[in-house]
């Protein structure tokens, strides 16, 4: 069974009620082992749309990580209305992206780890440090407290009622 995979949950339409409902149906199908802190954050290439709500979990699973990304991860997002246009900035009822499976490292077109998003967003990579705080990046062997995006400036804002909601599902 893989013990150290991570999902980045962001959600900007009915953002708190389709992060619950994604994380109850996620538990349907893994492990989910942790939950980060959930943050709000400004939405990237489209700052007229509603503030995100961005955080991480870690689960188990004895699912590939294609399975789990397309049998699953995608599945969640249909049944959740989310509708995946050539606008990547789309306002969104719900994103689970994988981004890090065990050691693996996978660069195809449909499937990247760990996910580029790591090392640019610190939605991403704050959250994913709170919860593997010694987290070694398989591809390049750097400890991701040393990356550059842990040094940008955020404007994250901690949602904590909403992390505290979550942690009790």
């Amino acid at each position: 069974m893989a013990e150290n995979i991570f999902i980045a949950v962001g959600s900007n339409i009915e953002p708190e009620k389709n992060i619950e409902v994604a994380l109850v149906e996620l538990k349907k199908y893994v492990k989910i082992t942790a939950v980060s802190n959930f943050y709000k954050s400004a939405p990237v290439g489209n700052p007229e749309q509603p503030l995100f709500l961005n955080g991480v979990i870690k689960i188990q699973t004895d699912l590939k990580p294609r399975e789990l990304k397309f049998d699953i991860l995608r599945k969640i997002e249909e049944k959740l209305g989310r509708i995946r246009t050539s606008d990547k900035n789309a306002d969104r009822t719900i994103d689970l992206d994988l981004i890090l499976y065990d050691d693996l490292v996978v660069d195809e077109p449909d499937l990247r780890l760990p996910d580029p998003a790591i090392r640019i967003y610190p939605f991403v990579a704050v959250p994913l440090l709170e919860i593997a705080p010694d987290l070694i990046l398989p591809d390049t062997k750097m400890a991701l407290f040393n990356e550059p995006v842990m040094k940008l400036k955020t404007d994250l804002r901690l949602e904590a009622i909403f992390t505290k909601r979550l942690k009790a599902l």
